[in-house]
């Protein structure tokens, strides 16, 4: 096979690092299994690298010069529909819903553990890719339409701006409409990992969603909090 049309086909991850040792050593191990790596040391230019390059997936450190993590995700998600990890050496959850918060869909804390980031990395490249040819696609709640081929939503004919961890969350809950979700079987579906019982993420990510599927947070109809379970997708009628 031509070497350019074996690089055109490999999933192109931008990593956006100025740790310059920490950045060789992940792209090198990326390439090594099967990945196109593009490092950018540079938060000033993050943005732009990001809505040129249009990669696969973006791993983007919290704290770089020029422009920090959090800033770059905000300013991208509206023209970037990938997956974006956020790479953390912070503890402090406030800085994981933030970047929840700002449209990242996971993130890695540091120091960076090489198989627990690329098993990440596969589960939300899997995630961002169509559905299977045989399964139910389409679903249809009142006004809110949820397609899954395209990873798209809309509500009253409006296209929904919508992360790919949102979507996710979003097209898992409705595909299992009238059945209450725990938080356990949603970390598990979507994450691939055991909920801890701390993490906020998925609260996080539904407080985002509703008010883009026209849901009231303070008395949601579609998307209804079951006290110390989970979640509850309500079917029309």
């Amino acid at each position: 096979m031509d070497d350019s049309l074996q690089a055109q086909e490999l999933d192109h991850v931008l990593i956006i690092e100025d740790d310059e040792r920490l950045a060789g050593l992940t792209r090198d191990y990326l390439e090594a299994n099967g990945f196109r790596v593009t490092v950018e040391a540079d938060g000033a230019r993050g943005v732009e690298r990001i809505l040129s390059l249009q990669p696969d997936l973006v791993i983007l450190d919290l704290m770089l010069p020029g422009e920090d993590g959090l800033s770059i995700c905000r300013r991208v998600r509206s023209d970037y529909a990938g997956p974006i990890m956020m790479l953390t050496a912070r503890t402090d959850d406030m800085d994981q819903v933030l970047g929840l918060e700002m449209g990242a869909d996971d993130y890695v804390p540091k120091p960076v553990q090489p198989r627990v980031l690329l098993a990440r990395m596969r589960a939300l490249l899997r995630r961002a890719e169509p559905g299977a040819a045989g399964e139910e696609t389409r679903l249809t709640f009142s006004d809110l339409l949820i397609d899954n081929a395209t990873r798209e939503a809309w509500l009253d004919g409006e296209r929904i701006d919508l992360t790919s961890a949102e979507f996710d969350l979003l097209w898992l809950l409705a595909s299992n409409a009238g059945r209450v979700l725990t938080r356990e079987e949603i970390f598990d579906r979507l994450r691939g990992i055991r909920y801890d019982g701390q993490d906020r993420s998925i609260d996080v990510r539904v407080s985002r969603i509703r008010p883009k599927i026209g849901d009231d947070p303070n008395q949601p109809h579609r998307i209804k909090t079951v006290r110390s379970k989970g979640y509850l997708f309500v079917r029309d009628g």
